[in-house]
């Protein structure tokens, strides 16, 4: 699998969330994804790179996402510092999921793909 930083030249959408992805992607047929017609997928040329963070194994878990309407493709993975993994757990009541990045993940993310 590759690193974070084999994708510093791909645009990220850093507000995607699973939830949206889903809405966007395998629903695309049936609504407006952000109230909005315009920001539909038109085809399968239609892709989004995002990261979610994984909770389902012992330690949560980091990977860039690339999605289209054909399904995902999970492209780098990498675990949470300790630091950011016990607040994020805690922000999700310890559930095991997959969920979008907040705000502190994304600055990691950033000083991690960008240097």
């Amino acid at each position: 699998m590759a690193s974070f930083k084999d994708f510093r030249n791909h645009i990220f959408d850093w507000e995607m969330t699973p939830e949206d992805a889903v809405a966007l992607f395998l629903e695309w047929g049936n609504s407006g994804y952000g109230g909005s017609y315009e920001n539909r997928v038109k085809g399968k040329d239609d892709e989004s790179l995002y990261f979610v963070v994984d909770t389902w194994q012992a330690h949560p878990t980091v990977f860039l996402v690339r999605r289209n309407s054909d399904g995902a493709e999970e492209l780098a993975k990498v675990r949470l510092p300790d630091e950011l993994a016990k607040p994020f757990m805690d922000s999700v009541g310890h559930q095991k999921g997959v969920y979008g990045i907040n705000p502190e993940i994304r600055d990691w993310l950033e000083v991690k793909i960008y240097g």
